[in-house]
């Protein structure tokens, strides 16, 4: 995917890849939680990593909005890499 490109995960919106980027660097804390929430729920599993870390999923993960099935797998998820002892960096 080029940086000018639209992210298949957002096929609703016009933003490109360089500006999800910049969104979830810079953007507030409502676009943030809005885009990481789309990332999770729409991105496959190996692209949320392209626009996330570790340590910001982490941060975020309280404030996202997530399908009950998406927000339990997720947190299952964290939940094993902080038992065994991923940091995310």
């Amino acid at each position: 995917m080029s940086e000018s490109s639209r992210p298949y995960f957002l096929w609703d919106y016009d933003l490109t890849e360089e500006e999800v980027r910049t969104l979830l660097r810079t953007g507030d804390e409502t676009t943030r939680i809005w885009l990481a929430s789309r990332i999770l729920e729409s991105a496959r599993y190996a692209d949320v990593w392209r626009y996330l870390s570790l340590t910001e999923l982490r941060a975020l993960f309280p404030h996202l909005k997530l399908k009950p099935p998406v927000r339990e797998a997720w947190a299952y998820a964290l939940h094993v890499w902080e038992t065994a002892g991923v940091d995310g960096r």
